[in-house]
């Protein structure tokens, strides 16, 4: 099969596009054939050895998909050859950037037909990590302020629609040139971030669901009101501690389930979530991808479409 992978770590330029042995499914697994994949912005810093793991060569990048399932290992009774799934590939398991994958079918979704593979594709991790920040972390309530930090990216538009499904005042950050398009998407306010320092134009807010990282992250527990919570995803794998002794810093735990996405391909089929502009590559074309989402200006998502 061809696949995007290194065989060792570094920039863009390491990643190479070539063949690797097609994978069979153990027993619990099955193999999908892989019509399209994101880039999600974990996919280079584990390209670039940020999270320091020893990992054996050649590693496939990517952790998430949309295909169609081509073999079952056995014991695998709910998911049949020719259904439509999509998933997240567990942490640690990178591997998605490949014409065929074999994965745990317990975290595989059956994806509904109205959804395309792009979209699948597109909407897997964002929606799992939004869902898993928005109403498990933060449990987001009717008629409380979130401010949403970065608010273009994959993840941060899927949770200022799903947060407005909630019933939130939903408040966002973003470059001018992305205000019409959250706003669009339910964004009640949208704080540019080139011209206003959100910590002095907010304050009293219950939630902040943090997507930036570095000092955006600290300085997001300043607008919380006391009691208030704030959730991050970019500033590694611990929340930042807070100076402030009255609000609660965490850290969500975006577990790979099949419960999720099913969640994600529901919101979707009952008009509640927009998939995020998309702009397609080839598998081929993974380095370049990857020198884009790297520089973190990108609106929506970049996707791999395969078949």
């Amino acid at each position: 099969m061809k696949a995007a992978y290194i065989e060792a770590f570094g920039g863009p330029d390491v990643i190479k596009y070539g063949e690797l042995p097609d994978p069979s499914p153990r027993a619990g697994q099955i193999v999908a054939d892989v019509f399209a994949a994101s880039v999600n912005g974990a996919d280079w810093k584990v390209r670039a050895n940020h999270y320091g793991k020893s990992q054996p060569f050649p590693l496939t990048l990517g952790r998430d998909f949309s295909g169609v399932v081509s073999a079952v290992g056995e014991g695998v009774t709910d998911l049949r050859v020719g259904d439509e799934v999509f998933a997240v590939l567990e942490g640690g398991r990178e591997g998605a950037y490949c014409e065929k994958i074999a994965i745990d079918a317990a975290i595989v979704a059956k994806k509904p037909a109205a959804m395309s593979h792009v979209q699948a594709a597109a909407l897997a991790l964002t929606g799992l990590t939004a869902l898993c920040s928005i109403e498990d972390s933060l449990k987001l309530k009717s008629g409380e302020t979130i401010l949403i930090q970065g608010g273009a990216g994959g993840v941060a538009s899927f949770a200022i629609q799903l947060a407005k499904h909630l019933g939130a005042r939903v408040i966002t950050t973003a470059s001018a040139s992305n205000v019409a398009y959250l706003k669009e998407i339910g964004a009640d306010e949208v704080i540019d971030y080139n011209t206003t320092d959100f910590t002095t134009a907010l304050s009293n807010i219950d939630a902040v669901f943090e997507t930036v990282g570095g000092d955006v992250a600290t300085k997001s527990f300043a607008v919380l009101k006391p009691g208030g919570r704030a959730a991050f995803i970019a500033s590694g794998p611990k929340a930042p501690v807070p100076e402030r002794k009255d609000v609660t810093s965490l850290r969500p735990n975006a577990a790979r389930s099949r419960a999720h996405l099913d969640r994600v391909a529901a919101l979707f089929e009952a008009g509640v979530i927009r998939p995020p502009e998309v702009s397609l590559y080839e598998l081929s074309q993974a380095a370049e991808a990857h020198r884009v989402s790297e520089a973190r200006h990108l609106r929506g998502k970049l996707v791999f479409k395969l078949r």
